[in-house]
């Protein structure tokens, strides 16, 4: 299923968790805060609930083809 990643960066703690799974996907932008990347699309959606939901602070949030979340 195709699914849109984004992250709330009000939330984001600059815990690195999302960028040490998958740097390819996650990075961090001048302020240190987690960005999503391009390589992003290449996650397996499966691989993306786990980083997601390992997030401490829940900073990352899926969405389905239709705008929907994703429950995590």
């Amino acid at each position: 299923m195709p699914y849109r990643i984004e992250i709330d960066q009000d939330n984001c703690l600059s815990s690195g968790r999302c960028v040490a799974e998958a740097p390819s996907a996650f990075g961090f932008d001048d302020e240190q805060l987690a960005v999503v990347l391009d390589g992003a699309a290449n996650l397996e959606e499966a691989r993306a609930l786990r980083i997601a939901r390992a997030c401490p602070n829940g900073a990352i949030h899926l969405f389905d083809a239709d705008g929907s979340p994703v429950a995590l």
